[in-house]
């Protein structure tokens, strides 16, 4: 790869038809950060800043001929995975990228920011015993944690449990988002000897659609950078704050971050 070609990174994912969220800001993300963006369209929403009104899946053998495409071309230098919806895309993405000697961040979508399910209750167990080894860093928020350990996160001394209990389903680095407990948001990165928090202050702006995304695709952004795990979070953190920050309304409802922050 010459100096003049951008790091490679994939998303595997859902599009957004609202372009707050799914494949649309991992797209803006990578762009915003400086890499190429690349994506495997795994299910089709109808959505909009009010939620979530419908999706529907792509046939595994569509999701998988976009990834031997890509992968069997271009390559990688990093993956993020998204919303895969059901058991069956779960594991054909698992099988691939378990192939795939790029870092991969997994974001384990299972709700939408309006509460809307996107993952199947019968694939949790399928990214639990599947997807997650594949992982180099696993981004759930708290709901997320609860729904694949069982973990109830109510405070900040519940993060480390947390994490734990995703570490022990396989990846090599859990990244617990606290966002949604009280008081100032607080990350927790830890690989299970190393631990790191990241800690931002709470901004006052309800147009944050589309965040969980974001974070995941920095992350693996910067990771394709050649940025270790710790440096990556740290630098998407700070992304993601400003993109929060510059969040704007944009419909009737909750409106989306602002992933091109930086160039206004």
């Amino acid at each position: 790869m010459t100096d003049s070609i951008p790091p490679r990174v994939l998303t595997v994912a859902g599009s957004d038809s609202g372009g707050g969220a799914g494949i649309q800001a991992d797209l803006k993300t990578m762009l915003a950060l400086g890499a190429h963006g690349m994506s495997v369209i795994a299910a089709v929403t109808a959505q909009n800043s009010m939620g979530v009104q419908g999706y529907w899946e792509l046939p595994a053998e569509a999701v998988r001929a976009q990834l031997d495409s890509v992968l069997g071309d271009i390559g990688v230098q990093a993956v993020k995975t998204g919303m895969l919806a059901s058991p069956v895309l779960v594991e054909t993405v698992a099988e691939v990228l378990a192939r795939v000697e790029a870092p991969v961040v997994v974001d384990p979508v299972g709700v939408s920011k309006h509460g809307d399910a996107l993952l199947a209750p019968e694939a949790v167990d399928v990214v639990k015993s599947r997807l997650l080894p594949t992982a180099t860093v696993v981004t759930p928020n708290l709901w997320e944690v609860l729904q694949l350990t069982g973990v109830k996160v109510e405070d900040d001394q519940d993060m480390r449990r947390a994490a734990d209990a995703i570490l022990e389903l396989g990846p090599t680095w859990a990244l617990i988002k606290g966002g949604h407990l009280p008081g100032a948001p607080v990350d927790l990165l830890t690989d299970g000897t190393e631990e790191f928090r990241f800690s931002a202050e709470r901004l006052d702006n309800r147009h944050t659609h589309g965040t969980g995304c974001t974070l995941a695709s920095a992350v693996a952004s910067h990771l394709a950078f050649g940025e270790d795990v710790p440096t990556a979070v740290e630098k998407s953190k700070a992304y993601v704050t400003g993109a929060i920050a510059h969040g704007f309304a944009l419909g009737s409802g909750i409106g989306p971050v602002d992933h091109g922050w930086r160039w206004r």
